[in-house]
């Protein structure tokens, strides 16, 4: 078996502020986002207690070590065998349940693992509800807008 070694990638896109994961890298749409963003998400993340709420998987906390957050997830009970190569499986992120970054409200948010907010995000019903996001913020009109407008 062969074993690949990634790079560390950066996006760089228009209005667009990479974000990483692991050895992986989100572009976010910064401007979608409220200014204090990360002072929101981290509060969702304490208040779930870096604990994914989709398959309940222990997260790190920023600045905690890989080799010490390892040795805690043996002692928790947890079986790291094919995870030792995917930290980013152990980073919490929070989710938008309704896609819309403007829309923090919190019942809106959810501490999901990489895993579980890439498979949310991913789900047919997500993506036709994030390409109509990103058409109606590129001038497309809604039929609610026509009608009342």
């Amino acid at each position: 078996s062969q074993s690949y070694v990634r790079q560390r990638k950066k996006i760089s896109l228009p209005d667009r502020r990479p974000i990483e994961i692991g050895d992986r890298t989100m572009p976010m749409n910064r401007s979608l986002y409220p200014k204090d963003w990360e002072t929101i998400a981290l509060a969702v993340k304490k208040e779930a207690n870096w604990i994914c709420q989709g398959c309940l998987r222990p997260c790190r906390r920023p600045g905690q070590n890989w080799l010490d957050f390892a040795n805690d997830l043996l002692n928790w009970g947890w079986l790291i065998n094919d995870d030792i190569d995917h930290p980013q499986r152990f980073t919490l992120t929070v989710a938008h349940l309704d896609h819309n970054p403007a829309n923090c409200d919190r019942a809106n948010l959810r501490a999901l693992c990489a895993p579980c907010h890439c498979r949310y995000d991913l789900q047919p019903s997500s993506m036709a509800v994030k390409k109509r996001l990103k058409a109606e913020r590129q001038g497309q009109l809604t039929l609610e807008g026509v009608l009342n407008g």
